[in-house]
């Protein structure tokens, strides 16, 4: 079997949206540990402008990125405090925090094409968008987690 025909199957099924901005974006649902309120951050000095910072998590020290500028999104207006979550996203064992406006439902993509990320959209290296999913008469962004958290891919390359 090639793998042209293989990629369909590879493809997650299950997501889990989330609202940042007016935007809906999805997550791998194997990719989401668990769903937390936002809460206390250390700073970290030197840090890339879309880290706000790390926070213990059951013994683990995990960052926490803003996912409004980690998507180029602009920062205003700010994330509601009783709707904001983070989403805690694991990659080859890695985990990382993303701060979204609210989390939204499952989706299960059986049966809907995903179309590839629009064209003429600003071109970045580290573009997390690996596809769109029409839904409820609008679309949600489909994120690739390994991408969005920069997470080492085991071979000393960071996406």
């Amino acid at each position: 079997m090639n793998a042209a025909a293989a990629a369909p199957e590879a493809r997650p099924r299950h997501w889990l949206s989330f609202r940042i901005g007016t935007q809906l974006y999805a997550a791998p649902l194997d990719n989401v540990s668990e769903v937390i309120r936002d809460g206390d951050l250390t700073p970290v000095p030197g840090a890339a402008p879309d880290l706000l910072g790390v926070r213990h998590l059951r013994g683990r020290i995990v960052p926490v990125m803003d996912g409004r500028c980690r998507l180029g999104l602009p920062a205003l207006p700010a994330a509601n405090p009783v709707t904001a979550r983070v989403v805690m996203l694991s990659h080859a064992g890695q985990r990382v925090g993303l701060l979204v406006d609210a989390v939204g439902e499952l989706l299960c993509s059986d049966g809907i094409d995903i179309a590839p990320p629009p064209p003429g959209r600003a071109s970045r290296d580290d573009d997390p968008v690996s596809g769109v999913l029409a839904w409820q008469g609008g679309f949600v962004a489909l994120l690739d987690v390994r991408r969005l958290c920069r997470v080492d891919d085991g071979s000393g390359h960071v996406a």
